[in-house]
């Protein structure tokens, strides 16, 4: 994947007031199970109400070239920059908005909506929205992208969660963020490197088994001594419930092997 972008996007949209945000404009659902390679767009398997919409672009349908083929939308990345503003302004015509872009640093912090302009992208690595037809958006490589929304869709979030961010609570700050009861949320986990393919060292480990012991369940040694293979689908999925989250889907795929 390298320094590719991968984006996913949410919104809430105002019911029955806006034809830009019927489930037409998006596409429509598919299961994640029946997702190949070569589809421009994945949406989440998920129940979420009829005014969430979410989408998950994938690596083809663009005009960047190697090794940012096709469809990356990462202006902070060294693909030519005309490249991606076409690569964007095709997304545009899959969204009701333009999304807020931020600007990922790998922390836990959650960056809450309120309609303002932004002259450039905040630093954030996690946002939160209850505003109407704003779409909120994440850049992830290897990294897992996490959806949220609430039963009654009055309130969505989407996180970028690497180890770093999972590690220092930028799940359990989203949630907190949100202001809704967990049990009460809908998360879903879309595309990120699989366990077979994340090798990290014993200070990965350590640094989530330092917060949960349960934690040691999702690594397993690896073919170097002190290196393991880590399960960020597991470990979200553990922090999660642990924050009073039971409905959870997705988590199907290794971003690094075929997404």
């Amino acid at each position: 994947m390298g320094a590719k972008a991968l984006p996913t996007f949410l919104s809430n949209s105002p019911k029955c007031q806006d034809a830009k945000m019927s489930r037409r404009q998006y596409g429509k659902a598919k299961s994640t199970k029946h997702w190949h390679f070569g589809e421009l767009l994945l949406f989440p398997d998920w129940p979420a109400p009829a005014s969430v919409k979410a989408l998950q672009t994938t690596r083809n349908g663009g005009v960047s070239q190697a090794p940012y083929a096709s469809f990356n939308l990462g202006l902070h990345t060294n693909d030519a920059p005309e490249a991606v503003r076409e690569n964007r302004a095709r997304l545009a015509t899959h969204l009701p908005n333009e999304p807020v872009w931020l600007e990922q640093i790998h922390s836990a912090d959650v960056l809450v909506l309120s309609g303002e302009h932004f002259s450039r992208p905040p630093r954030a690595d996690a946002v939160v929205c209850r505003i109407p037809g704003q779409v909120c958006a994440i850049m992830t490589a290897d990294c897992l992208p996490v959806l949220f929304c609430d039963l009654a869709g009055s309130v969505v979030a989407a996180a970028h969660a690497g180890w770093r961010g999972l590690a220092a609570g930028v799940l359990e700050n989203t949630l907190n963020a949100m202001q809704t009861d967990p049990a009460n949320i809908l998360a879903w986990l879309g595309p990120a490197i699989g366990a077979n393919a994340f090798a990290v060292g014993e200070e990965v480990r350590a640094a989530f088994l330092a917060a949960n012991q349960e934690a040691t369940a999702a690594f397993f040694p690896g073919a170097t001594p002190g290196k393991y293979h880590a399960d960020l689908y597991a470990l979200a999925r553990q922090r999660l419930h642990a924050a009073g989250v039971t409905s959870i889907f997705g988590g199907e795929y290794c971003a690094f092997s075929g997404f």
